[in-house]
């Protein structure tokens, strides 16, 4: 006679989970290491000022020291990006573009409205490294 254990044939849920968080998290923090990557790589460091389109070049390397990724185990998510500047609009004008009202100093005192056109950096990062994410979180689910 055969006897079976039912609660052998089924998974311990609390035990996969464990294992596929864990192995999510890896995968993920993976992914924004390559794209944070990337997009510190796109960021040139030259005087010359970047054509609008381009990604924006980095005079002094701040830009390309501040961008950060971090895992997010609420949402399961890594958000990836620029850290903010003293003049906390700088990356999001660089990456999308607009206008901004700066205050005149010195002789010419008074308000006038700057505009910038769009040097994106983590949008072209991310589309480069789409193609290779699927394969990390398929490694990590492989290994559970």
């Amino acid at each position: 006679m055969v006897t079976l254990k039912a609660k052998l044939l089924f998974f311990d849920k609390a035990a996969v989970v464990s294992v596929l968080d864990k192995q999510t998290r890896a995968a993920l923090s993976k992914a924004g290491a390559f794209v944070r990557q990337t997009a510190r790589n796109l960021i040139r460091k030259r005087r010359k000022i970047s054509s609008p389109g381009q990604p924006p070049s980095s005079h002094e390397g701040s830009l390309r020291r501040l961008i950060w990724f971090a895992y997010d185990p609420v949402h399961q998510s890594v958000v990836i990006g620029p850290a903010r500047f003293r003049e906390g609009e700088a990356p999001a004008l660089l990456e999308f573009g607009g206008k901004v009202t700066r205050r005149s100093k010195g002789k010419r005192k008074g308000k006038r409205v700057a505009t910038y056109q769009a040097r994106p950096f983590m949008g072209p990062a991310l589309e480069k490294e789409t193609p290779k994410l699927p394969t990390l979180w398929g490694k990590s689910v492989r290994g559970a």
